[in-house]
């Protein structure tokens, strides 16, 4: 067990074990081997850690927001230095190649960590004259924040959450997900490390009762999921019955639109990082290709030669460029909807079958001639399968777009920037991209619009959800009454 931790959970600044809770068994999914062995937090865990968080928080959120910084700041340094230990880590917990983790993960988490450390000294209120009286607004951390994280950006997406939380005087309880649950612990560490009081970041493991426990405790302010449609229903709902913020980032079905006036290579290249980035397990993917007619054949023609000389293999092995899936139902998932594809008549691009590389491996796929009511062109796969549809015009390639229950991301390929702004100001989405696809830096929002979610990570505008405003109105004489 090459990845053990020292104990499940990290609560009030110290590891904590109860074996009482149900086994929590952590495996690569390279090789399907045991790496960690860990339990579900009880009843207990769960009251130590958010009774830590109430008492931590006051002291912390009183702080100056230049002090809250310099320990953020710590941190990216120390996540800086061990880089690629941390890159290993993820790679063992996830699958996903060492040259992805050492890139997008750890990484993104670090610069999230440094913006937000940044801009909280920056939040200041506002001064509204109001005559001889006026009134003020003061900025106000929300208390403790529950942050529930997803399996395919495990530690990046502790750190998106923690940032804006923390910068602004909040403290978190974070549940991982059960199939990950590796970083998130090393990041409560480091936070120890760089000087964060005890029970400002607390982890704590578990399967959906954890999570339950979490979004409906009164002592919660705030809860933050990253995951599926139905799991962010259910955290909705328990989190609106104490009247809680909630931010959900959910699924997607997002639409990428290739015009005939695209760069063809840059197009393809967007596809297949849309599609093929982390075997296909990110929810912004543009899993709904979208080509134009005159350069359908061309656009499959190059397509299917690029994404044949993908490599797959060991995710520890630098040239490894595609993984594993996370899990055996994934692949179970994934592969059923390979074959629900076939049997529906979408045509076989490349791909279609069970990699050779070990047990999780699916080929990168592309199914082309696939129809708006295809089972592929409605439901989220969350793996390595490409549906490409074609259009004809402007009007219509919109309409089909948007025929959709999600919203999250959608991104346009054109030589026309008039023609990208104009597509993009009517696309249904919350994250858009024009020439480009699934860049996501700290400066820009990122989150949704129908139901895969709603609420903004990254940026200021992240900062909204994370603090609250007090207004405050300053009588400057005596009080007019007619009574």
């Amino acid at each position: 067990m090459r990845a053990q931790p020292k104990a499940s959970h990290f609560v009030n600044g110290a590891w904590m074990e109860d074996e009482a809770g149900d086994a929590l068994i952590v495996t690569y999914p390279g090789t399907g081997e045991v790496i960690a062995k860990l339990h579900a937090a009880t009843p207990a865990v769960i009251d130590a850690a958010i009774e830590g968080a109430v008492q931590a928080q006051k002291d912390w959120a009183a702080l100056r927001p230049v002090e809250r910084g310099r320990v953020l700041t710590r941190a990216v340094a120390i996540i800086r230095e061990r880089a690629e230990e941390l890159a290993q880590l993820e790679t063992l917990d996830t699958g996903k190649p060492i040259q992805e983790t050492r890139e997008a993960d750890w990484p993104s988490g670090a610069e999230a960590l440094e913006y937000f450390a940044g801009l909280a000294p920056t939040l200041t209120g506002e001064t509204m004259p109001l005559g001889g009286d006026f009134a003020y607004t003061i900025r106000e951390p929300l208390g403790v924040c529950a942050g529930i994280g997803a399996w395919n950006y495990p530690s990046q997406i502790a750190c998106w959450k923690a940032a804006p939380a923390l910068s602004t005087g909040n403290a978190m309880v974070f549940k991982p997900s059960e199939m990950t649950p590796l970083g998130a612990l090393r990041l409560a560490e480091i936070f120890i490390e760089a000087g964060m009081p005890a029970g400002v970041f607390n982890v704590v493991q578990g399967f959906g009762p954890v999570g339950a426990a979490l979004s409906s405790d009164p002592r919660i302010a705030k809860v933050s999921l990253t995951g599926s449609v139905p799991t962010g229903r259910k955290v909705y709902q328990a989190a609106a019955a104490g009247m809680k913020h909630v931010t959900m980032e959910l699924g997607g079905k997002s639409p990428l639109i290739v015009f005939e006036d695209a760069d063809l290579e840059s197009a393809i290249g967007a596809a297949m990082l849309g599609n093929f980035y982390s075997s296909g397990q990110i929810c912004s993917n543009g899993t709904r290709v979208f080509v134009q007619k005159g350069i359908k054949e061309a656009f499959l023609a190059r397509l299917k030669e690029r994404t044949e000389k993908i490599v797959a293999g060991d995710p520890l092995d630098e040239a490894t460029q595609f993984g594993p899936l996370i899990s055996a139902a994934q692949f179970d998932k994934v592969m059923s909807y390979i074959e629900t594809a076939k049997d529906e008549g979408a045509r076989l691009v490349c791909g279609g079958s069970a990699g050779n590389e070990g047990p999780l491996f699916v080929q990168p796929t592309v199914f082309a001639d696939v129809t708006d009511a295809m089972t592929i062109a409605r439901k989220e796969i969350f793996g390595p399968v490409m549906s490409v549809l074609e259009f004809e015009t402007e009007e219509d390639v919109i309409a089909r777009a948007n025929d959709t229950q999600f919203g999250l991301a959608a991104g346009v390929f054109t030589g026309d920037l008039a023609r990208g702004h104009r597509v993009v100001g009517q696309l249904q989405a919350g994250t858009t991209w024009i020439n480009a696809y699934n860049l996501t830096p700290v400066e820009m929002p990122f989150g949704a619009v129908k139901q895969s979610g709603f609420g903004r990570e990254n940026s200021r505008a992240a900062v909204e959800h994370y603090t609250q405003l007090k207004s405050v109105y300053v009588g400057m004489g005596p009080v007019e009454s007619p009574y």
